[in-house]
């Protein structure tokens, strides 16, 4: 009888044994930075003081970090919390891992934001007293004070709930859709709000319109994407300029949304490759299934072409809700998400565990990396934003309409940082650490990059501009990455090399602002150096 038993015991043993080593296989590795962040982050941001302002709503009731001693926040309408002295957005500090309640004081549920030139962080609309509602944050360093700042002398003219936000070349901001807002407007303020049919044309009727997949092109026109269909869009004259061939494979924007990132511009900055990836199969949200598989094609497109189509291949797990993260090399992380159901409380099922690194110049049906799994479900409500020192930073989940930690998939406090495999020990050696680096850079400019590297440098580095985006709902607004002209890095004395670069032609390649300069050897970056890119 005891040996019957220790054979299936036995065979339990093996199985672990060979999935810890299967795992421990896999490129990349995870790391908790922060057990409890005091908030579920829904939107997340990185500044250019590299510190990472997290933000949730206002009528969540309780978090779990309370504000400053004096700064509660009144509002006879919360339905929750009237008198409300928690912290709804914090201040993280990665280098400390340290957290600092903000301020935050009208509803920012599904919101959106980007950057402004100067650093500063516009944040727009929301739900309920927020809907209309510009907020602005100035980063300061981690051991400053600064707090949001809400505007009272201009307000957005139409409701924004669900919409995407893009800085355009002259450094100002296009607010795209929201529920029940086909239309967009800009900030700051011109010509009130302009109606874009688009938008109404491909609403159906669970939505699948809200937070569109908004790209700028190097031509100076956006990439939106919606449900299954995309226009580029003329913001000078308010105009639809082209249509594009619908993408096979369902919906794939908000209820239903997978993720989508515009590859890194290089070369003559001429073209420009979007990326769709994931969705939830239409019905899941009116069925309110949990169960219903997700798509796992993506669909690949040259949206500056003169004959775009798109070009279709399939990740290793089918994904909606993944955050599509532009790491320093050019590669695409994949990470967080479902294998099944939708976006929104408590529909999805079947956490995907599995990052994927999508590496553009491979062929397709090679193109897709699966990575070492993390342990930590991250489902609706999650973010991933790259940090400064190449690693990914993972933050929030919270299927839930208040904060719930009895649940199978609970609301997630905890911070982590997953760090791809060009971190690895094995290319330490690798690593190039930039010793100077001009502080702004002028459109056009030429200069120099000083770097030093462990081992002799072979081939050429290059110096990759990233932007800074707003993550939130799968997107991450404003992505973009920009690999800088070069010229071979010649030795300027002991282990230490001087790269000759040209700063982006205009700002339809690299809109005004703060960018993370990094220095890529051989895939590895360094840590970035933030570069002020000015007209």
């Amino acid at each position: 009888m005891a040996s019957l038993l220790a054979f299936p015991l036995l065979t339990l043993v093996l199985l672990h044994s060979v999935a810890i080593s299967t795992r421990a296989d896999l490129p990349g590795t995870w790391d908790l930075l922060v057990a409890n962040a005091g908030i579920a982050s829904m939107h997340t941001a990185v500044t250019r003081f590299n510190t990472v302002v997290l933000l949730d709503r206002t009528n969540i009731g309780p978090s779990r970090k309370m504000l400053s001693r004096g700064h509660c926040r009144n509002d006879p309408n919360d339905a929750v919390l009237k008198h409300d002295c928690y912290a709804h957005s914090v201040q993280f500090d990665p280098n400390t891992n340290q957290i600092r309640p903000l301020m935050i004081l009208t509803d920012t549920w599904c919101s959106s934001g980007q950057f402004l030139p100067d650093g500063t962080l516009l944040q727009t609309g929301g739900d309920l007293d927020g809907v209309r509602k510009i907020r602005k944050f100035h980063p300061c360093d981690a051991a400053g004070s600064c707090d949001w700042v809400e505007l009272d002398d201009v307000e957005l003219t139409d409701g924004r709930w669900y919409a995407t936000n893009q800085i355009l070349p002259d450094g100002s901001v296009i607010i795209v859709g929201g529920r029940g807002a086909n239309t967009v407007e800009y900030y700051p303020p011109r010509n009130g709000v302009v109606e874009l049919k688009f938008l109404a044309d491909v609403e159906d009727t669970q939505m699948d319109n809200l937070y569109p997949y908004v790209h700028l092109l190097p031509n100076g026109h956006l990439f939106i994407f919606a449900n299954n269909k995309a226009v580029s869009y003329d913001h000078v004259t308010d105009n639809v300029a082209r249509e594009y061939p619908p993408l096979d494979g369902g919906p794939r924007n908000y209820p239903s949304a997978g993720s989508s990132a515009m590859l890194a511009l290089e070369g003559d900055y001429s073209t420009a490759v979007i990326v769709v990836c994931g969705g939830a199969q239409y019905g899941a949200f009116i069925q309110k299934s949990t169960e219903t598989p997700a798509h796992g094609s993506c669909g690949r497109i040259v949206a500056t072409s003169p004959d775009p189509v798109w070009e279709m291949e399939d990740m290793p797990f089918g994904r909606i809700m993944g955050d599509m993260v532009m790491l320093p090399t050019g590669e695409v992380l994949v990470i967080n998400g479902a294998q099944a159901g939708t976006q929104g409380f408590e529909l999805a099922s079947d956490p995907c565990l599995y990052p994927l690194l999508y590496r553009p110049d491979q062929p397709v049906g090679l193109r897709f990396m699966t990575l070492n799994p993390g342990t930590v479900p991250r489902m609706y409500h999650s973010t991933a934003n790259l940090l400064p020192d190449g690693r990914v930073l993972i933050a929030g989940s919270n299927p839930h309409y208040f904060y719930k930690f009895n649940a199978e998939f609970p609301t997630e406090l905890r911070l982590e940082a997953f760090s791809p495999e060009y971190l690895g020990p094995d290319r330490a050696n690798l690593r190039p650490v930039i010793e100077e680096v001009p502080e702004t850079v002028r459109y056009g400019e030429r200069f120099d990059v000083l770097v030093s590297v462990p081992l002799s440098v072979v081939g050429i580095m290059e110096v990759n501009l990233g932007s800074a985006p707003f993550a939130t709902h799968s997107f991450s607004q404003g992505q973009r990455l920009i690999k800088l002209a070069v010229t071979p890095s010649v030795p300027d004395g002991d282990a230490r090399y001087k790269i000759s670069c040209v700063g982006p032609p205009n700002g339809m390649v690299a809109p005004p602002g703060y960018y993370m300069a990094f220095a890529v050897n051989q895939g590895v970056p360094s840590v970035a150096r933030w570069v002020h890119l000015v007209s």
